[in-house]
């Protein structure tokens, strides 16, 4: 669970670099390079899988945008980043289809249950509610993907480990006002996920600031996680 959330961190970072403007997407693989990539990955090449990642943020920014406004901008796009390394996560080059259009399907897919989320928090979702397809284009609902029974005590133990570490690690480079605005971003700890509309609502300041404090944040964390 560490190691996949460092990972996803570090996809945010470059994100958001390339939605700032501070740098330019690079272009998409090429069906060869794709397909070497993918190969290498599956022997285990770590590098490689962060070249898939790469390659692909620019399919995050344009389903984002598709479903975002100005205030859920930035919301939907580190959302968005989770559903492509899932993607790229359990992407098998048996299933004979194009990577991006696997991984297109992750991202919508987690981009819509977050905002079925935020409908839920005003009573407004209902269990037969769609939340998109799954790999196959079949449609899901939410009574498809919630747990009917007990996580194993061994799976909770760890992810209690894991959740101690991470918090180390957060606190040794961000002081602790800009731990909390991360941890209550993205759902560290236990905590609930908040928009950036919410966390300056919570601390009185703008929203816009959050946001600045937010990017400064994982700037810290990719230096560090470097």
């Amino acid at each position: 669970m560490l190691s996949a959330v460092f990972e996803w961190l570090k996809a945010v970072v470059l994100m958001t670099g390339y939605v700032s403007g501070s740098a330019s997407f690079p272009k998409p693989l090429t069906a060869d390079e794709e397909d070497k990539y993918l190969k290498l990955f599956n022997e285990g090449d770590e590098n490689a899988k962060n070249v898939l990642i790469e390659r692909n943020l620019r399919l995050v920014a344009h389903i984002a945008k598709k479903y975002s406004d100005d205030r859920n901008a930035e919301d939907l796009i580190s959302i968005g980043t989770i559903g492509l390394i899932k993607g790229i996560n359990t992407y098998k080059l048996s299933k004979n289809k194009k990577l991006s259009s696997y991984v297109a399907r992750c991202i919508e897919n987690e981009v819509l249950m977050y905002l079925r989320s935020l409908r839920k928090q005003k009573n407004e979702v209902y269990m037969d509610d769609s939340i998109g397809t799954d790999t196959d284009g079949n449609s899901m609902t939410l009574s498809d993907i919630l747990p009917n029974n007990d996580p194993d005590i061994a799976d909770t133990v760890s992810d209690n480990i894991d959740a101690v570490k991470l918090q180390k690690v957060l606190l040794s480079c961000l002081t602790q006002t800009e731990n909390d605005i991360i941890s209550d971003r993205y759902g560290l700890g236990g905590r609930p996920r908040k928009t950036q509309q919410q966390i300056a609502d919570q601390l009185g300041i703008s929203r816009s600031y959050v946001s600045r404090i937010e990017k400064r944040c994982l700037i810290k964390l990719s230096e560090a996680l470097k």
